[in-house]
């Protein structure tokens, strides 16, 4: 019994094959793509970085500075400086489809307040955030996860130092900011936000029932009704007076 020898490039192909699935495995591993916009931020003139722009509670010099640091070669960083109490950042708007988001940034702290929201990645939207570094810190990766309901959203992700109502001084530094889509958050994972859940939660609603609308609504007129007639009384003159005036008319005839 005679064997054959293998074909030529048979050993190749199954190479590559197995250099394919490594490949796979290792982009599950690493994540999906970046959505973002100029994400390495290399690209755009002067301090603007391109898709990324400065907001401030109080605008001013005074207040904050911005600054866009890069080099050929490496990826870019952005700092917000908070020189007095503020909530400042930069920011890049966004349209997203349903579904589950992971937004992940390298975040570093320097002279941060500690009685007040510190440095995080966030978004500009009822406490959506990653967690906050104070003080003065290394290189920290952070980050959350976002489910966005199936009509999609409008939303501004932002390097911030401060927060709604919390203002603080120091300066944050922000790379490698990421934001990926994935099928659901891994088993364990922290700081889960659902948005639709949260826009629900925040909406205004009526105070008190229907029937305590209506009930206060004709106590109101009920009100109103007698102030009317209290103030045409007070116009009309009182019946002594009216009769002391006629007296002199019946005396005269």
């Amino acid at each position: 019994m005679s064997s054959r020898p293998p074909r030529a490039g048979t050993g190749a192909a199954i190479a590559g094959v197995a250099l394919g699935a490594v490949l796979i495995l290792a982009a599950g591993a690493a994540g999906g793509p970046n959505l973002l916009a100029n994400p390495n931020l290399v690209k755009g003139a002067g301090n603007s970085p391109d898709a990324w722009q400065t907001q401030a509670w109080q605008e001013g010099p005074e207040y904050s500075t911005y600054r866009w640091t890069h080099e050929e070669g490496r990826p870019g960083e952005l700092s917000v400086t908070n020189l007095k109490p503020n909530d400042a950042r930069w920011a890049q708007s966004l349209s997203l489809t349903g579904g589950w988001y992971h937004f992940s940034a390298e975040l570093r702290a320097q002279n941060v307040g500690n009685s007040a929201t510190g440095a995080s990645l966030s978004i500009m939207e009822d406490g959506i955030t990653s967690s906050d570094l104070k003080g003065t810190t290394g290189w920290q990766q952070v980050g959350f996860y976002l489910k966005v309901g199936p009509r999609g959203a409008d939303l501004e992700l932002a390097c911030r130092i401060g927060g709604f109502g919390s203002l603080n001084t120091g300066t944050v530094y922000c790379r490698n900011i990421r934001m990926e889509r994935v099928e659901a958050p891994p088993a364990g994972a922290q700081s889960l936000f659902d948005l639709d859940k949260i826009r629900k939660e925040s909406a205004e609603v009526p105070i008190g029932s229907p029937w305590t609308l209506v009930a206060t609504f004709l106590f109101l007129v009920a009100v109103s009704v007698l102030g009317w007639r209290t103030f045409g009384q007070t116009l009309a003159p009182p019946a002594s007076e009216e009769q002391s005036r006629r007296a002199p008319d019946r005396q005269a005839r």
